[in-house]
Parts: C-alpha cells; sequence; structure tokens
C-alpha cells in the first residue's frame, strides 16, 4: 500500500511544478503589455515603408535612406556613404544620421526610452529609426526601422540588414535596444506632428533643423505646432 501511495504522489506533484513554472512564465511576458500599449490598436504594419538590403555600415545608411524614401525623397545607400563620412565614420553615427537628415529638410525628433513611446508612434504611422544590439555573444550595433508591432503576439517587425521582416519578441527587442543605448528617433516632415507631442522637444528639433541652415523648414515646423 505504502508504494503505491509515493507514487501516486509523484504523478501528482509533477503536473504541479509543471504547471507553476508555465504560469510564471505568462505572467513575465504579460508584463510586458503595459496600460498604454494595451490602448493601442492590436496589430499594425506599416506595409509602404522602403526597404534597402544591406549590412554595411552597421546598417546605418540604408536605415536613412528607408525613412527619407518614405518622405519621397529619391535616395539609395550608397549615396549617404559620403554625407555620412563612411567608411570611418561607423563610431559617429548616432551624430552624423540626424545631420545629413536635417541637411534634407527633415525634423529629427528623439523618442523616449520604453517600448510604448515606440509602438505609439507606429500605431499612428510613423516608423521608427533605432539602433540595437545584434549578436548572442559577440554583440555589434545596429541601424534598424520599426515598422509594426502585433500586440497580442508580443512581437516587433523591422527592417533590418539583410532582414526585410525581422520579428522579434518584446521582450528580446527591447533587451537589445537598451543595450545599444535605447536611441530611436522619427525622421519627420516640418508639418508632420509626432504623436503624444512634447512642445518643448519639437522646438529643439526645430532649433537644430534652423542651425543646420534649413531655417525655412524650421519656421513651417514652429508654424505647424502653432495652428494645432
Amino acid at each position: 500500500m505504502s508504494p503505491v501511495f509515493f507514487r501516486s504522489c509523484a504523478v501528482v506533484v509533477k503536473p504541479v511544478w509543471f504547471l507553476l513554472a508555465f504560469a510564471l512564465t505568462l505572467t513575465g511576458c504579460a508584463s510586458m503589455v503595459t496600460p498604454e500599449i494595451k490602448r493601442l490598436p492590436d496589430r499594425v504594419e506599416l506595409n509602404n515603408v522602403p526597404f534597402f538590403r544591406g549590412n554595411a555600415y552597421q546598417s546605418g545608411p540604408g536605415a536613412l535612406a528607408s525613412l527619407l524614401s518614405y518622405q519621397r525623397v529619391q535616395i539609395t545607400p550608397g549615396l549617404l556613404d559620403k554625407p555620412l563620412q563612411l567608411p570611418g565614420g561607423e563610431s559617429r553615427l548616432e551624430q552624423s544620421l540626424p545631420q545629413v537628415a536635417r541637411q534634407y529638410g527633415f525634423m529629427v525628433y528623439p523618442l523616449d526610452k520604453g517600448l510604448p513611446s515606440l509602438l505609439t508612434q507606429v500605431s499612428a504611422g510613423y516608423p521608427v529609426m533605432l539602433r540595437f544590439a545584434e549578436g548572442a555573444f559577440f554583440t555589434e550595433p545596429r541601424y534598424a526601422v520599426l515598422v509594426g508591432y502585433n500586440r497580442n503576439k508580443q512581437t516587433v517587425l523591422l527592417h533590418a540588414g539583410m532582414n526585410r521582416h525581422l520579428l522579434m519578441s518584446f521582450s528580446s527587442f527591447s533587451s537589445a535596444w537598451e543595450s545599444a543605448g535605447s536611441w530611436a528617433v522619427l525622421i519627420q516632415s516640418p508639418r508632420q506632428l509626432p504623436a503624444n507631442l512634447d512642445e518643448q522637444r519639437w522646438i529643439k528639433a526645430a532649433n537644430d533643423l534652423a542651425q543646420a541652415g534649413q531655417e525655412q523648414a524650421a519656421g513651417e515646423a514652429l508654424k505647424t505646432l502653432k495652428a494645432r
């Protein structure tokens, strides 16, 4: 009788621990869906964002060319190498990418840290240029464009390097993005206000645009702000 009793206990206890581990896993996943994300549409994919395949120079020229093309600029990544001071200027891309975008007359609007700020812009129809750490052991910075997400599956969709449809989980993406400094910006027309606008940040972006020699575009940005 005693051996039967212990076998019965073993059968019962194992599923309990399995279910507990499974429940903890679900809890960890659910924690990525914040109240801000819950207010967004379930799924968004910006299919009309151009994609340029290539891994050269941390994919910086490809990401910028993608967003400039989205704003109807006739451009290719190769045409951006010289303005971005490539090769040789890879370590300065965080500064040179915005500088070149301003030379084309566009606002460079920095985004807050945290996944909700990025998904909010994508849900409003605005692709996001960002940097994330690619690789499991020997990581390197990679520039990409966030073009979609699926809240139910908790995945984001990126144009990154050679991959037009790079899917990453919310948690994996957030970790890779934070590891690379949580850098993310919008490349906006002066007539196109971001979602959840921070007025002071927009004014600073307009001032930066004026200092880049684009005074007329900066003035349009301030008029857009005043007219909203």
